[in-house]
């Protein structure tokens, strides 16, 4: 069984993440890239042996494509995989689902009215070393979790979006709507919500533009950092940072505070998963070093979605899962 596959936007995260996973997943036949910049689309469909859809429409119409990748802008999201499940197929959405709960919603009816299968690309879930950690959390071995804290942050999209440059959507409040929010900041919302079989419901945080300027020199018009005191549904406490502004070497860490220890995720490159017990042994778990714009490996979320249209299974990464981790977005910015 092999099925054609469909890229709406060309951009980095088609050409270094969604691309490549779909030419190397054996049920994928042809991949058929869209952009409303036909060169972009041209280029990827010359380095990945696929070909190009003329408009948007010839792409959701071509009945050889079962399952589509909406690697679009975020303002276009609601707008293209709305339209994809509509026209019958199966959606793998980049995060955030929407740039609101609004149209977030409109999504998940388009999805409800279609029958067909929604995934939301939340990578982080997949990570071994997550993956690790989720193992442990819900066997209890070091208890019940306490408090966490958690950070993404590297030197900002202008040196990994396409166009290498501070004219980069992602500092455009019209495109992009939430900044680092909605660009780091929700991967790692969706992740303590994982993790800990949990949901964030209180929030206080504080945001803004302290250094990222435009292609005007003016301070863009969407936060750089944000940092936030989070509650949980189970009355867990918690610590988040999102930044554009760590010049230094990318920080993707998570820590979590249990009763019989620590437990500590991507701190050290040797040791990816770290557990310090109350009585003072560590255990190191050495599994993967985790995907950083500068060493791209495969995320496994691809061969996830294809394996839960191959198998008719959920996805792993559901509409509903996605929506929760955008209220917190929203709730951090003020539903501005």
């Amino acid at each position: 069984m092999r099925f054609n596959v469909g890229i709406i936007g060309c951009g980095s995260i088609a050409r270094f993440r969604h691309a490549p996973e779909y030419k190397a997943n054996p049920f994928v036949g042809e991949i058929i890239f869209y952009d409303r910049n036909m060169e972009r689309a041209e280029s990827l469909a010359k380095r990945f042996g696929g070909r190009v859809a003329g408009t948007l429409e010839d792409l959701l119409a071509d009945p050889t494509i079962v399952a589509i990748s909406d690697c679009s802008s975020n303002e276009a999201h609601h707008i293209h995989t709305s339209k994809a499940l509509l026209s019958g197929k199966h959606v793998l959405c980049e995060k955030p689902l929407a740039i609101s709960v609004k149209h977030a919603e409109e999504i998940i009816e388009a999805e409800r009215k279609s029958g067909k299968k929604l995934m939301v690309d939340h990578n982080q879930r997949f990570t071994k070393a997550h993956q690790k950690a989720k193992e442990i959390l819900e066997k209890k071995e070091l208890g019940d979790v306490l408090t966490f804290r958690t950070t993404f942050g590297h030197q900002g999209p202008e040196s990994w979006g396409v166009t290498k440059s501070n004219a980069t959507w992602f500092f455009k409040k019209g495109r992009s709507h939430s900044g680092v929010a909605g660009d780091l900041g929700i991967h790692k919302i969706d992740l303590i919500h994982y993790l800990l079989d949990d949901e964030i419901e209180e929030v206080h945080a504080f945001y803004g533009a302290l250094d990222k300027i435009n292609e005007q020199g003016q301070p863009i018009e969407v936060c750089d950092n944000i940092v936030s005191a989070l509650k949980t549904r189970k009355g867990r406490l918690g610590t988040a940072s999102f930044s554009w502004t760590y010049y230094g070497r990318e920080d993707n860490t998570t820590t979590i505070y249990c009763q019989k220890g620590v437990m500590k995720i991507y701190h050290h490159d040797d040791a990816q998963l770290i557990i310090e017990q109350n009585d003072g042994s560590v255990i190191k778990y050495e599994l993967e070093p985790i995907q950083t714009n500068d060493n791209q490996t495969s995320t496994g979320v691809i061969d996830a979605f294809i394996d839960c249209i191959v198998n008719d299974k959920v996805p792993p990464v559901t509409s509903r899962e996605a929506l929760a981790s955008l209220k917190v977005i929203e709730k951090m910015l003020g539903s501005e």
